[in-house]
């Protein structure tokens, strides 16, 4: 495990998702951390984890979120909760990329 990452924002690898690209920062059987960029226009798509609640940080840009029934607009700073069990998705409807720290604890 590293314990310093020097890069401001550094490469990230594609992902399962068209225009969603990820950096692993830390990735144990108890949860993870996670630098996501995501591309202009590109939506992930509305999904759920039985074992695991998940969190986004906004590091860059104007992401969309809908979790469960609500849906909100996110912007640099801001903390979105995704509690297992919970439908949610992630969307840039902007010409701008955005870039993300996801993460999870696994339960």
């Amino acid at each position: 495990m590293q314990f310093k990452i020097s890069q401001a924002l550094p490469q990230c690898a594609e992902g399962k998702v068209k225009g969603f690209y990820g950096k692993d920062f830390i990735n144990l059987q108890n949860g993870t951390v996670k630098l996501v960029r995501v591309d202009s226009f590109s939506k992930y798509p509305l999904h759920l984890h039985p074992d695991k609640t998940e969190y986004a940080f906004v590091v860059k840009g104007n992401p969309f979120f809908v979790i469960d029934e609500n849906k909100f607009t996110g912007e640099p700073g801001d903390f979105f909760i995704f509690p297992k069990n919970t439908k949610h998705a992630i969307e840039n409807n902007t010409s701008n990329e955005c870039v993300l720290l996801i993460g999870a604890i696994i339960m």
